[in-house]
C-alpha cells in the first residue's frame, strides 16, 4: 500500500515537472527561433539599405524606350554600375541579390537561374520554397536525379558553393553535368529562402524592386541543434526529478508509515487483551445459564449476554487476524491440503444451520477430463477452512428460505490456448439464490467493516463486515484470486481460484 502511494507521488512529481519543462522548452524554443529570424531579417534589411544607397540612378537618356514611355519614367537605375561588385561582397554571408524592373522583370541576380518566385514588396521578411525544374536526356535518369539531389543537399549545407551564385549556383553546376540536350522535365522542391523585398522609389516613380535572400537552413540548423539539446536536457532533468521525487516521497511517507504501524500494533494489542475478558464473561454466563433454579427472565437476559459476548469474541478474533496479517506476523503452517475433503467438512458444519432455515446446501466435485483427480494444494488448513466457512455462512445468511446454495469444485486449466504450457488451478464456486449485491456496492465489498446495505440485512445475526476482507486476505496469502458476480434478487456467485500444488 505504501509503496503504491509512494510510486504515485513520484509519478505526480515527475509529471508536473515534465509539463513545466515542456512549457519552458516550448517558450525558449519559440524565443530563440524568433530571435534568429529577427536577426536575419535585420541583416537583410541592412543589406537592402546599403545596396539602395549604392544604386547609381541616372536620368533617362532614351525616351523612346517603351517601358519609359508607358510609365513616364524620368530616372532609371544603371544596373551594370550599381551591381558590378555586389555579388562578391555579399557572397561570404550567404546573401543573394536580385534586381527587378518596375514591371517585375528580372534584370540582374546573383543566382545562376531565376527562382520563379513572385515579386512583391515585403520588408517584414518571408520564407519561400524554391522549386527547381531539372531536365534530363537518356541514360539512367533515376541515378542522375539521385546524384543531383545529393549535390543539392551538399549545397544546402554550405559544402558546395559557386563564386557567382551561392549555393543556387552550385546546384546549377551540378545540373550542367547532366546532358545538355533537354528532352524531359522534373520539378524538385529542394530548398527554402528567407527574403526581404524593397520597392525602390523616387517620389511616386518606381525605379524597380530589390530582393535580398538568405538560405533558410542557416536558421533551421541551429534550431535543430537547439531542439536536440532541449530534448537531452529535459530528459536528464526528468530522470533526476524522478529519482528525487522517489526519495522525497519516501521521506514524506515515513511518518505516515510509522503512524500506521503504531495503529496496527495498537489494534493487535487491544484485540489480544480483549480475548481473555471476553472469554471470562462468556464462561461465567454459561455457568449462570447452567444453574437449575434460575428464573426465566434472568435466563433470557443471560442468553442475550452470551450471544452478544460470542459475537464480540468473533469480532475480536477477526480484528486480531487482520492486524497480524497486516503486520506480517501470521504464523502459517503449510501442509498438503485435500481441498475436496476440506469442503466436505465445511458443508457438514453448515448443513445443520442451512436445514433449519429450509435451505438446500450441496457440494459438487467435477471430475477432470484426463481422469487425474488431484485436488491437493499447499496451504494452511485452518485458514482455508475459515475462508470457505465465511463464504458459505454468508450465503446461508443472505439466502431466503427455500433457496439453494451450491458449492462446486473443479480442476481447471490455467492456460487454455497452449496446452503444452498449461497448468492446473483449483476453482471453487459458491453459488446462491440470495438477495444479491447491487453494482454500486461490488467495488467496495472487500473493504473492512463495509456492508452493502445495512438496512437489508436478512438475518438478525448480521456479521461485522470483516468476513470478506478476511477471505480476500487468506486467498492472497495462498497466491490465489477471488471474484464476486452478483445481481440483486437473483443471487451471488463467488469464484475462488487457488494454485494446484
Amino acid at each position: 500500500m505504501f509503496q503504491a502511494t509512494r510510486r504515485r507521488l513520484a509519478i505526480w512529481y515527475t509529471a508536473v515537472t515534465a509539463v513545466l519543462l515542456l512549457l519552458f522548452a516550448t517558450g525558449f524554443y519559440l524565443y530563440v527561433r524568433n530571435t534568429l529570424i529577427d536577426r536575419i531579417d535585420d541583416t537583410l534589411n541592412h543589406v537592402v539599405e546599403i545596396v539602395e544607397r549604392s544604386l547609381v540612378i541616372e536620368p533617362v537618356k532614351n525616351p523612346k524606350n517603351l517601358s519609359v514611355a508607358r510609365y513616364g519614367t524620368k530616372f532609371q537605375v544603371n544596373v551594370p554600375a550599381s551591381f558590378r561588385d555586389s555579388s562578391n561582397e555579399v557572397d561570404d554571408d550567404h546573401i543573394d541579390l536580385e534586381w527587378f524592373s518596375p514591371t517585375g522583370e528580372l534584370l540582374w541576380s546573383t543566382f545562376s537561374e531565376p527562382l520563379n518566385v513572385p515579386i512583391h514588396a515585403n520588408r517584414a521578411g518571408e520564407t519561400v520554397w524554391v522549386d527547381r525544374k531539372l531536365r534530363f536526356e537518356g541514360g539512367n535518369r533515376a541515378a542522375e536525379l539521385e546524384d543531383l539531389t545529393a549535390e543539392t543537399q551538399r549545397a544546402q549545407r554550405g559544402e558546395v558553393r559557386d563564386l557567382n551564385g551561392g549555393f543556387a549556383g552550385a546546384i546549377e553546376v551540378s545540373t550542367n553535368r547532366i546532358s545538355t540536350k533537354l528532352v524531359s522535365t522534373r520539378t524538385i522542391q529542394n530548398y527554402s529562402l528567407r527574403q526581404v523585398t524593397q520597392r525602390v522609389e523616387i517620389g511616386r516613380q518606381v525605379l524597380g524592386y530589390l530582393r535580398v535572400s538568405h538560405p533558410w537552413f542557416e536558421v533551421t540548423k541551429p534550431i535543430r541543434q537547439l531542439i536536440l539539446d532541449l530534448i537531452l536536457g529535459a530528459s536528464l532533468t526528468l530522470i533526476c526529478v524522478a529519482a528525487i521525487g522517489w526519495l522525497l516521497s519516501g521521506l514524506a511517507m515515513k511518518p505516515i508509515r510509522e503512524s500506521y504501524g503504531r495503529l496496527k500494533q495498537f489494534t493487535a494489542d487491544a484485540s489480544h487483551e480483549l480475548r481473555n475478558p471476553i472469554a471470562t464473561i462468556q464462561t461465567n454466563v454459561q455457568v449462570a445459564l447452567a444453574e437449575p433454579d434460575i428464573e426465566p427472565q434472568q435466563y433470557q437476559q443471560l442468553q442475550v449476554i452470551e450471544r452478544l459476548t460470542r459475537r464480540l469474541g468473533r469480532l475480536v478474533e477477526d480484528l486480531l487476524f487482520l492486524a497480524r496479517q497486516d503486520s506480517g506476523i501470521v504464523q502459517q503452517e503449510w501442509v498438503e491440503v485435500p481441498l475436496d475433503a476440506l469442503l466436505m467438512e465445511v458443508i457438514e458444519e453448515q448443513l445443520a444451520i442451512a436445514t433449519s432455515q429450509n435451505l438446500a446446501l450441496s457440494l459438487e466435485i467435477i471430475d477432470p477430463p484426463d481422469g487425474e483427480e488431484n485436488f491437493t494444494l499447499l496451504g494452511d488448513w485452518d485458514q482455508l477452512a475459515r475462508l470457505f466457512t465465511n463464504l458459505v455462512s454468508n450465503s446461508v445468511q443472505y439466502t431466503p428460505a427455500g433457496g439453494k446454495i451450491a458449492i462446486e469444485l473443479e480442476l481447471a486449466v490455467k492456460n487454455k490456448r497452449n496446452s503444452q504450457l498449461s497448468n492446473h488451478i483449483l476453482q471453487v464456486k459458491v453459488m446462491d439464490t440470495g438477495i444479491g449485491i447491487s453494482p454500486e456496492a461490488l467495488p467496495h465489498i472487500f473493504d473492512r467493516f463495509y456492508r452493502a446495505d445495512p438496512a437489508r440485512t436478512y438475518r438478525k445475526s448480521a456479521g461485522s463486515g470483516l468476513g470478506l476482507a478476511i477471505a480476500k486476505a487468506i486467498v492472497e496469502n495462498h497466491k490465489g484470486q477471488i471474484r464476486i458476480d452478483s445481481q440483486v434478487d437473483r443471487g451471488t456467485t463467488i469464484t475462488v481460484t487457488l494454485p494446484n500444488s
